[in-house]
């Protein structure tokens, strides 16, 4: 029996643990918090989004960055591998909107005790220290070390997470161990992460929660992208899980301009917004404009939009003239919030960025720099849109990845 050493007990490094123990590894786990798969415990609000309920070629459609490099992956373990692979370890599990894949429970719990349990029953050792380094003699990876000592390891699957919430044990160490190896690393950054705003608008809306709202993306001005669900306002810009999904799509800060146009009454068009204007107006026909909104939005955007229309909020209702109420019209249906750049890498949802894919197998996850090492989850530059497509990246890496150490150690 040969030695395989994963480092990080997230998604990808647990998956990869089991699987190498199933084909007979002995298998030690490397993780520095007192509890493995710390990330995925807070993942979809406390829920996790275990993967999305659908083919491979609309999980290789969600990802934008790389998606190529995990046909194999995606091939060898769908979603319908996770589901039933989560349900045989006796989580069930609901499809929701989106087709998004949760625990029946609604607890991310459940999935975190399911591969606890199943990489315990496994054998697998559970080793509570920070790796420090990788060993390699002759382009081939021989072990670990710790502030403690060294382990060896005919074969090393480094699943350490990318640099969003550091806190969870996500530090960036992958990188540097795959820098050390010879491997090029993709500069990280934030992905699936809130929005600063360049004003101060947000600012004055801060705390507002805005439900069944339609967003569109403009990059110079050209639509990219449009969602409909729920988002925030806070102090620095936009936040909440309409705007965590847009930022995944606004990619080149240093070279475009972004723009989010938010479309407050989704659910009317122009001419049936208009009617309900005017019936509006009539019942407050002798009233201050500021006073006749009250139905139409919330009591917090109302000054915003007045403004933004340009009417005089103490101007009586029955003066408005047509122009104006299409003035009013326009700013409803098109709320437009310049963007500034993005919040730090610290506070996003994911990475983008890391292991160039170029220098790793596709087919087996194994580096193409160093001999033995292997490489899974969010450490490689992959990245994906929100509804379980990330979560399901880590998965199917990590299946690939230790499958694939075993199978060397044999041959």
């Amino acid at each position: 029996m040969k030695n395989i050493v994963v480092i990080g007990g997230g998604a990808a490094g647990l998956m990869a643990a089991g699987t190498a123990a199933e084909q007979g590894a002995r298998v030690l786990l490397f993780e520095r918090n007192p509890k493995v798969g710390r990330k995925i415990a807070i993942t979809g609000k406390g829920r996790c989004n275990v993967t999305n309920n659908c083919d491979v070629p609309t999980l290789l459609a969600n990802v934008p960055c790389n998606p190529r490099f995990l046909y194999s992956a995606f091939g060898r373990w769908s979603s319908a591998d996770t589901m039933r692979f989560f349900e045989e370890l006796g989580v069930p599990l609901k499809t929701e909107r989106g087709n998004r894949v949760f625990p029946v429970s609604d607890r991310a719990t459940d999935i975190v005790d399911a591969l606890w349990n199943w990489v315990r029953r496994r054998g697998i050792e559970i080793v509570q220290e920070t790796v420090t380094g990788l060993s390699v003699e002759d382009s081939r990876v021989t072990g670990v070390r710790t502030r403690a000592r060294e382990y060896p390891a005919d074969c090393v699957i480094v699943c350490t997470g990318g640099a969003s919430y550091p806190a969870t044990g996500s530090t960036g160490d992958g990188y540097r161990f795959a820098a050390d190896c010879g491997h090029t690393v993709v500069p990280p950054r934030g992905s699936l992460v809130p929005l600063v705003e360049k004003g101060g608008i947000c600012n004055a809306l801060m705390g507002l929660s805005l439900k069944n709202v339609s967003i569109t993306v403009l990059e110079d001005g050209k639509k990219i992208y449009t969602d409909f669900g729920e988002m925030l306002f806070t102090h620095f810009g936009l936040s909440g899980p309409l705007i965590l999904s847009a930022s995944a799509h606004m990619r080149h800060w240093d070279k475009k301009r972004y723009q989010v146009e938010i479309d407050l009454k989704p659910a009317l068009d122009e001419k049936t917004l208009d009617k309900r204007l005017l019936s509006d107006f009539e019942k407050h026909k002798n009233s201050d404009f500021i006073n006749a909104l009250g139905e139409l939005l919330p009591r917090k955007l109302i000054p915003v939009v007045i403004e933004r229309s340009d009417i005089d909020p103490r101007c009586k209702v029955n003066s408005i003239t047509k122009k104006q109420r299409a003035d009013l019209l326009r700013t409803l249906k098109h709320f437009m919030i310049e963007v500034a750049g993005a919040r730090p890498i610290e506070e996003a949802i994911i990475t983008t960025g890391g292991v160039s894919v170029k220098e790793v197998s596709p087919k087996t996850m194994a580096s193409k720099k160093c001999d033995g090492l292997y490489f899974a989850g969010e450490v490689l530059d992959v990245d994906a849109y929100t509804g379980g497509f990330n979560l399901q990246i880590a998965w199917a890496t990590g299946r690939l990845a230790g499958l694939s150490a075993a199978e060397e150690m044999e041959t």
